[in-house]
């Protein structure tokens, strides 16, 4: 899913206009980069939580000229998923778009039985 679909879907779900729509994605992310940047973690129940992690200093290697390459700490966003969203992620479900179920099989005799 792209971000314009995503406000796609909230216009359709709010039943307001796309670019009041786009405003609410927008702040939404805005108040996320916000916190992570702050040095903040912020926990949204039954979704998952976003936290920035350290990275160390090291050593790399330009993969082009083969010589070494000293790469500086960072911080790094991370995403943790929540319990309930790794179970809705899998749960085996018939799709939406299902046909109806295909027909059983012809019973076959048993030949153990005259």
């Amino acid at each position: 899913m792209t971000k314009a679909e995503l406000i796609e879907d909230v216009s359709r779900a709010v039943e307001m206009s796309r670019k009041d729509s786009e405003i609410i994605v927008e702040t939404i992310f805005d108040a996320i980069v916000k916190s992570l940047k702050a040095g903040d973690k912020i926990e949204i129940r039954g979704f998952g939580s976003f936290r920035t992690r350290q990275r160390k200093p090291r050593i790399g290697r330009n993969p082009k000229t083969g010589t070494r390459v000293d790469v500086p700490a960072k911080k790094i966003p991370y995403f943790k998923p929540s319990k309930e969203l790794k179970d809705l992620v899998n749960t085996s479900h018939a799709p939406e778009t299902a046909t109806a179920p295909a027909a059983a099989p012809p019973a076959t005799p048993n030949p153990a039985t005259p």
